[in-house]
């Protein structure tokens, strides 16, 4: 496929050419940039961007397979970006998440796209923010982010979403702990999922609790059971408000600045990553050295 038919595709939402060019952009082509530069800026500007996190186990996957299914109960077309593990052998993603949604692996309303964490700390990869704006642009009026959901990785999610939801379950135990201590102070929205298991109850008055210690969270936990779909129309709606009260206040705006920053951070350091590599490597710098002095004169001489 030529540059200019990927355009045209891309121009036309075809979802192969929206395959194409993420994977384009991912790998670094040389005509990652006009692609990039092709975009549809008022389109990416409208779109909201969904991060999905929490520990694993919590059903993240199941969930966002319901809201996938509601929301195109209102025709609107869906962008999934699941940030899955990387493979020890290929070194791409595992694809763990897109065979849990492969109902709507036909519908050509819903793109989908899972990548690799690339060993990565914080579980997004560089690319993320740049196959997000794709599928925006291509018309996808909400795009989920879905993270691995080990340790540290669901922290990198709040760089990239409008508003996150935290999904926790009953039955976690420690696991709920690790996550009161971070993830609360980042999440817009709480949700316990598999609210029909023992304990669910339990949970959601514990997180309340919590939440009424000073924390800008809605006080009241949203209860889902994602296997019945119960719950999501209702978790939607809180969704919206939030979207709206973030828009109007300019607090999706400040979001969105603090990633943009942060993301020309991260390509700055994806560009030098290799030219940086080969200096240390022809340098054959003494075992013995510190590693931040080496570091200052590289890159001092750059």
């Amino acid at each position: 496929m030529t540059i200019d038919r990927l355009l045209e595709g891309l121009k036309a939402r075809d979802p192969r050419a929206i395959g194409r060019a993420i994977s384009l952009v991912e790998n670094g082509d040389d005509c990652a940039e006009a692609i990039l530069s092709s975009l549809d800026e008022d389109l990416i500007a409208k779109a909201t961007v969904l991060g999905i996190t929490g520990p694993p186990g919590a059903g993240k996957s199941t969930l966002t397979n319901a809201i996938i299914s509601q929301l195109r109960l209102s025709r609107k077309r869906i962008g999934i970006i699941a940030i899955d593990p990387t493979s020890p052998i290929s070194g791409g993603a595992i694809l763990g998440d897109r065979i849990r949604m492969m109902q709507h692996a036909t519908d050509p309303d819903v793109v989908m796209r899972s990548m690799a964490t690339r060993g990565r700390l914080g579980g997004l990869c560089a690319t993320a923010g740049a196959a997000l704006r794709i599928m925006a642009s291509c018309g996808c009026s909400t795009i989920i982010i879905e993270t691995v959901g080990v340790g540290q990785s669901e922290m990198d999610i709040i760089r990239l979403a409008d508003i996150t939801l935290l999904v926790l379950a009953p039955g976690l135990g420690d696991d709920i702990q690790a996550m009161k201590a971070g993830l609360l102070e980042v999440a817009d929205l709480l949700v316990v999922n598999k609210a029909d298991c023992k304990g669910a109850d339990i949970l959601a008055m514990d997180l309340e609790a919590v939440i009424r210690k000073g924390s800008p969270i809605p006080t009241k936990v949203s209860m889902t059971v994602a296997t019945e779909s119960k719950g999501i129309k209702e978790l939607l709606d809180r969704i919206d408000k939030v979207d709206s009260e973030h828009r109007e206040s300019g607090e999706r705006e400040k979001r969105r600045r603090g990633a943009h920053d942060q993301e020309v951070l991260d390509w700055c350091l994806e560009i030098l990553r290799p030219k940086l590599l080969a200096e240390i490597s022809k340098r054959k710098l003494p075992l013995l050295g510190d590693p931040r002095l080496e570091a200052k004169k590289i890159l001092a001489e750059q």
